[in-house]
């Protein structure tokens, strides 16, 4: 199913994720229009586009997801709605009525806002951090949308992406304000790697500030599958066929799809060991403490940062759950998308580890120019 001639408004579009899903979108459909909504738009970006976008009209719309009267302004005339943008906070760094006012109420208000526009087809970027891990580490190996796990969210962000699913999914079906009705899904993605992930980045500038060896905050047998950033585009392009296809619009409306790839089973950090080793890194053998002892640490950091919330807000580098999420074998298959929405890996683990190192190697030199400077 095509969505030659459809106006589509992705959300969060400056963004990782959303550059990528902007550049497939224009290199494989010929869209009438392509709306990119996000706080700031560079005319750099824009015109980085010139060589992929065809006839496809590109529109930029500068705002916040928390302005219902912007996001009815930016549904106006759409038929196809990507929402991706959202607060990415592991660290629970971020006041909870804001990550509550961007993930939940943004969400809200942009249901409600295709609702009254007449957009027909809404498809909702969620994560696997809706399921887990739950907070006694319980592991999921190779898991489906069947699975049965004992779900505790204990993070803010966690709680806001679960939320803001459910009243994605309890949508579909809604009635339009010209008679048709929404169809909605969800993609959750594992953790998403590739050209321009700032985790990545992250843990390379760590590894050069430890002269070339990478932390080992995972224990190896920490099995989990990361996604490539371009896959995950991929199966978002898939969903919204599937939602325009009238064979598959009922069957897929209101369900939810774990999206992973072909990238081998590894712990976090022997992840990053993979698309870091030949750039020069090495990575230690163990980590830092055991983790009983990081754990006990975690917890103390945290309750002294609770402590002195009513005078000073203090973010602990580490918190328990990210420990646990860290530590806890956690992976699903993309069966189910590939069944129903006809997802297939775009890109092999092959290619997607040489892009992503190859991204590492442009970044490295400046980052450690910029550390070795100071």
């Amino acid at each position: 199913m095509s969505l030659r001639g459809d106006v589509c408004v992705v959300t969060g579009a400056c963004g990782f994720l959303g550059k990528r899903l902007v550049r497939l979108l224009l290199e494989e459909e010929k869209m009438a229009e392509i709306r990119l909504l996000d706080k700031q738009i560079q005319l750099q970006y824009l015109q980085s586009l010139e060589d992929c976008k065809g006839e496809t009209k590109l529109r930029a719309f500068e705002g916040d997801m928390r302005d219902g009267d912007f996001l009815i302004k930016c549904c106006r005339g759409a038929s196809i709605v990507f929402h991706i943008a959202s607060i990415i906070d592991i660290k629970d760094s971020v006041e909870y009525s804001e990550i509550f006012g961007v993930n939940v109420k943004g969400t809200q208000l942009l249901l409600e806002a295709c609702i009254r526009e007449n957009v027909p087809s809404f498809i909702y970027t969620s994560t696997i951090e809706v399921m887990g891990p739950n907070s006694k580490g319980e592991p999921i190996i190779n898991g489906s949308e069947d699975t049965v796990y004992d779900i505790s969210l204990d993070i803010n962000y966690s709680k806001t992406k679960s939320e803001a699913e459910e009243k994605t999914l309890k949508a579909n079906g809604e009635m339009l304000q010209n008679g048709g009705q929404l169809a909605t899904c969800a993609l959750r993605p594992a953790y998403i790697y590739g050209e321009g992930c700032r985790f990545l980045l992250g843990h390379m500038v760590d590894g050069i500030k430890n002269r070339n060896v990478l932390l080992r905050m995972s224990l190896p047998e920490a099995l989990v599958k990361p996604v490539y950033v371009g896959n995950v585009a991929a199966a978002h392009l898939q969903a919204s066929r599937s939602l325009k296809d009238p064979q598959k619009r009922n069957a897929v409306g209101g369900k939810f799809y774990f999206v992973s790839d072909d990238t081998p089973p590894v712990s976090y950090s022997d992840f990053n060991h993979a698309v870091m080793s030949p750039l020069g890194f090495s990575i230690q053998e163990k980590p830092m403490l055991p983790l009983t002892l990081f754990y006990l640490l975690t917890f103390l950091m945290e309750t002294v940062a609770w402590i002195l919330r009513p005078f000073i807000r203090i973010v602990p580098p580490l918190n328990r759950q990210l420990l646990i999420m860290l530590n806890t074998p956690f992976s699903f298959s993309y069966e189910k998308a590939k069944r129903d929405l006809g997802y297939v890996p775009k890109y092999s683990w092959e290619e997607a580890r040489k892009r992503t190192t190859e991204w590492l190697a442009s970044q490295l030199p400046a980052e450690r120019e910029r550390i070795l400077s100071k």
